[in-house]
């Protein structure tokens, strides 16, 4: 599997490079600045990337604009961002471009097994949260339809928007298969998300969940 990967920071992106390497990634690409990153995008024609969202020449959000850029022009192209601070504006922005996307935090990066993990959950279309991203999201949380949610049925929908399919639900919570579709069951009806929007509704069970 071929990743082009972006980060300025000369340490960690050779440390990702030999994790990939030695986890059985390709790394076809290491660049430091956004614009390198769509050009090596274009060249390499990557089945996943990685990008920092903070990126040469100012350091705000260049890497999220890449990013974001990216699924453009190419709408299916997984990417997984990382960030050193949890920057809650972005969540949301990222789930709504689509299914292979990511947002972690670069300590996330140490546990090697959860990050290659979580790598592969993009590259194979679905989409990760940090559980300190989502655990900030349900702490500033707004009165809405998602206070509606039992704490079970909030403590589900916080997993699914960290990426987890039913059967990691079941094994995190220590409950049924069965038990897991109840819930998902009872957090639609209550978010008034209809039968008839099929998989739609996960993802915008999550895209609620984040916006408050």
């Amino acid at each position: 599997m071929r990743v082009v990967i972006a980060e300025d920071n000369v340490l960690l992106a050779n440390g990702l490079e030999l994790l990939l390497a030695e986890a059985g990634f390709e790394v076809a690409a290491l660049v430091g600045d956004a614009t390198a990153f769509l050009s090596a995008v274009e060249e390499h024609e990557p089945d996943v990337t990685i990008v920092d969202v903070r990126l040469p020449p100012g350091f705000r959000d260049e890497g999220i604009r890449a990013a974001l850029e990216v699924r453009r022009r190419r709408p299916t192209l997984p990417i997984l961002v990382l960030s050193q601070y949890v920057e809650q504006q972005y969540a949301g922005e990222l789930l709504t471009a689509g299914g292979g996307m990511g947002y972690l935090l670069k300590d996330r990066i140490s546990r090697v097994s959860e990050f290659t993990e979580a790598l592969l959950r993009v590259a194979g279309g679905g989409t990760v949260m940090d559980p300190e991203v989502v655990a900030q999201l349900l702490a500033n949380r707004r009165p809405g339809p998602i206070t509606t949610l039992s704490p079970r049925e909030r403590e589900v929908l916080a997993l699914m928007a960290e990426g987890l399919d039913n059967q990691a639900l079941a094994e995190r919570l220590f409950i049924t298969d069965n038990a897991v579709h109840k819930h998902i069951g009872n957090i639609f009806a209550k978010l008034g998300l209809a039968a008839s929007e099929s998989g739609h509704r996960r993802v915008r069970a999550v895209l609620m969940f984040l916006e408050g």
